[in-house]
């Protein structure tokens, strides 16, 4: 029997909190994603380990369909919006304000992404597309 998507995806996160390499997870979240390709947090996952492994166009990609699939999903947003300054894209701005928007109406989702992005400097110390959203959206 196999592992449900879930159960995949709580894997990959507890892997991933536990210290994993972004590159060792890339092939558990395409996975996921090429099993439920209409899966928006696969595709949010995928997309930030494609950032944190320096790979922005396929973040970019992976960022499109996410945010494509939930409009609402502020991490997806964010995703979206350093993949868009990696990779010099315009319109960048109109993700940060809807992911202000998104992060301002919930404390909870908030601290989650905040504790992600602290996370992406810590994993990538020189990103300097993550420090110029974590400075729009207020995060020190």
């Amino acid at each position: 029997m196999t592992d449900s998507i879930e159960t995949l995806y709580e894997q990959g996160l507890k892997r991933y909190e536990d210290g994993a390499s972004p590159a060792e997870l890339i092939p558990l979240f395409k996975d996921i994603c090429d099993r439920a390709p209409r899966n928006s947090a696969g595709w949010s996952s995928l997309a930030w380990l494609y950032l944190l492994t320096e790979k922005p166009d396929r973040a970019l990609k992976a960022a499109q369909k996410s945010v494509k699939l939930d409009k609402a999903a502020p991490q997806a947003r964010v995703n979206l919006a350093i993949a868009m300054l990696d990779t010099k894209k315009t319109g960048v701005r109109e993700h940060i304000e809807a992911a202000q928007h998104l992060l301002d109406v919930s404390d909870e989702v908030r601290a989650d992404v905040i504790a992600n992005l602290r996370d992406g400097l810590k994993r990538r110390p020189d990103w300097k597309s993550l420090k110029r959203i974590c400075e729009w959206l207020g995060v020190s």
